[in-house]
């Protein structure tokens, strides 16, 4: 330090000596002729340049002894450029269809006399929907049953005559075929009596009734519709465009706007024919509904990937800026001898989704990115990381 002040003081006396010397000069004659003014300024120049260095070798050690502010620099913050998977979707619109639902109906026409359920009640597998007045096929019964008390006793008649050889056999043909018609007739009416009563067809919630008690029942026609909504479907229709992209049992998100639900599920069942009316296919996902959340005709939107890339630069897109010439660059922090500064480094980029990009060459992974403060910085202004 000694030393360092004592060359200091050497050399302002020096500056101060030559200062001195300069002054007679000033005061001498300005030569006439041009050979002595081109000397004269070629003197004034290579003085002033010894002054010059004189006065560069004195701000130096000026510096070592007391060094000036440190200088600006601008507060960021960093993040660790990581290699990842990158996937994108493509949003279809859906809705949940109940995956297993049947109707329950009368095999004959009747009044219904009996029904003891109404919609939202549970019923399972068997048990009694709906019971129809068989009253006209009880009459048939009854009129058969005499008819064939004539046909038995006729028959029998005719029989012990043909026995004895008495009587025509066309006679007692005849009996035997008008006894044995009567009583298919009987049992086939007796069989209807069976379908007086209507079952359900699978355990399940009475979603719609159509005919209620007192109400007349057509022949086939549904009294309740049954739905099981345990398990739903949730079907979208997906443009052919996308045919080659899914798959069955491929991953997909599904997210249900009017409960703020978003579920994960598999591709189940893919439409086998295209619509011709507006070139899609059917992309169905069950999905398991056991709290009874999901309702039927519910909207729903499907997240179907349409892209993916594994192990690469994924970034955030606002950390991609564009110069004028449409080069792509971002920041990135690097050590130098005046502490850590901000290095542009050019990228190219790839597919984006959601707010994220693709970097496909200018990364490799690892470094330190600048993230905040980049859009206020620019190429090898130092800066401070904010802890």
């Amino acid at each position: 330090m000694k030393n360092t002040l004592k060359t200091i003081i050497f050399l302002l006396v020096g500056i101060l000596y030559f200062t001195a010397c300069q002054q007679p000069a000033a005061e001498e004659e300005y030569p006439k002729d041009l050979k002595g003014q081109k000397a004269m300024l070629k003197t004034k120049k290579k003085e002033l340049k010894d002054l010059s260095k004189l006065i560069a070798k004195l701000e130096a050690d000026i510096e070592k002894v007391e060094p000036t502010k440190e200088k600006t620099r601008t507060i960021v913050t960093l993040d660790t450029v990581a290699r990842s998977s990158f996937n994108r979707y493509v949003d279809i619109q859906a809705n949940v269809q109940s995956y297993d639902g049947k109707m329950a109906s009368s095999e004959t026409g009747g009044r219904i006399i009996k029904m003891d359920i109404d919609e939202g009640d549970y019923v399972k597998k068997g048990q009694l929907v709906a019971k129809i007045d068989m009253e006209s096929v009880d009459k048939q019964i009854a009129e058969l049953e005499k008819s064939l008390e004539l046909a038995v006793e006729v028959y029998a008649r005719q029989k012990r005559l043909w026995d004895q050889n008495i009587g025509s056999e066309m006679q007692y043909l005849q009996a035997k075929n008008n006894k044995e018609r009567l009583e298919k007739s009987l049992e086939s009416v007796r069989f209807q009596t069976t379908k007086a009563n209507v079952y359900a067809p699978l355990s399940g919630v009475i979603d719609r009734v159509f005919a209620k008690q007192g109400e007349m029942a057509a022949p086939g026609a549904p009294i309740v519709q049954i739905v099981n909504n345990s398990t739903v479907r949730v079907v979208a229709d997906v443009p052919e465009s996308y045919l080659g992209k899914i798959r069955k049992g491929q991953a997909v998100n599904v997210n249900f706007p009017a409960l703020e639900l978003e579920r994960k599920g598999k591709i189940s069942d893919i439409g086998r024919n295209i619509n011709p009316a507006n070139r899609t296919f059917a992309v169905e996902v069950y999905m398991n509904n056991r709290s009874g959340t999901l309702k039927p005709n519910l909207l729903a939107t499907m997240m179907l990937e349409e892209y993916s890339e594994k192990d690469v630069v994924v970034l955030p897109l606002e950390l991609v800026q564009q110069q004028v010439d449409g080069r792509n660059y971002v920041y990135i922090m690097q050590e130098g001898k005046e502490g850590a500064f901000a290095k542009k480094v050019f990228v190219e980029t790839g597919e984006s989704y959601q707010n994220q990009i693709i970097v496909t060459e200018g990364l490799k992974g690892g470094e330190q990115i600048i993230v905040d403060g980049a859009r206020n910085i620019a190429e090898n202004d130092l800066v401070k990381v904010n802890s």
